[in-house]
């Protein structure tokens, strides 16, 4: 079990992040004690996409290939169209999914960012959300889809849209303080 003033938590993106679904968790997930840190499939900068145009910059901490689940508490994967649509076809990003997901840690993804569990077959048999546009996509993964701000499937969370991220990060919070879920890798 991990506190979350002594907690690590990773997030994974690329350029074209949903701006908000990146900046809300990464700022208060650190408000509420924890160490974060930016992983990406490159190294410099990651730019995010602001509704209709590039918006701001963040620093990239360290490389996907260089990423070990042992060093972290949990992962989170931040929606968009864009970022965990070029995730989703980079094999070392899929490969920290699955990593996680193997660990038992807690694995968050919010909007489009279950692509990444379906390209890990992370949620074959699970109950999950998902914005509503892929949600096809989530139930042809194997997936039970549910139309709910928050779905968290043995330490798999899984969330719609901006609208919903104080629960998206209030449930991280929950799970990362329970810890480790014995699960089937994917």
């Amino acid at each position: 079990m991990a506190d979350m003033k002594s907690a690590s938590i990773l997030i994974l993106a690329t350029d074209g992040y949903e701006r908000s679904e990146l900046r809300f968790p990464l700022d208060e997930l650190r408000k509420r004690g924890a160490d974060v840190k930016i992983a990406s499939i490159k190294s410099g900068e990651i730019r995010s996409w602001d509704e209709t145009d590039w918006g701001d910059s963040v620093a990239v901490d360290l490389e996907a290939k260089d990423v070990k689940a042992s060093d972290f508490d949990a992962l989170v994967l931040p929606g968009g169209q864009i970022n965990p649509d070029v995730l989703r076809k980079d094999e070392t990003a899929i490969s920290v999914v699955r990593d996680f997901v193997a660990s038992g840690k807690p694995v968050a993804a919010i909007c489009h960012g279950p692509w990444l569990l379906i390209e890990a077959d992370a949620l074959r048999g699970r109950k999950a959300t998902s914005y509503p546009s892929i949600r096809t996509d989530v139930r042809n993964a194997g997936a039970s889809w549910q139309d709910e701000a928050v779905v968290c499937d043995n330490g798999i969370i899984t969330s719609r849209s901006p609208d919903d991220l104080q629960q998206f990060v209030d449930k991280i919070v929950e799970e990362v303080n329970e810890g480790r879920h014995n699960r089937q890798a994917a």
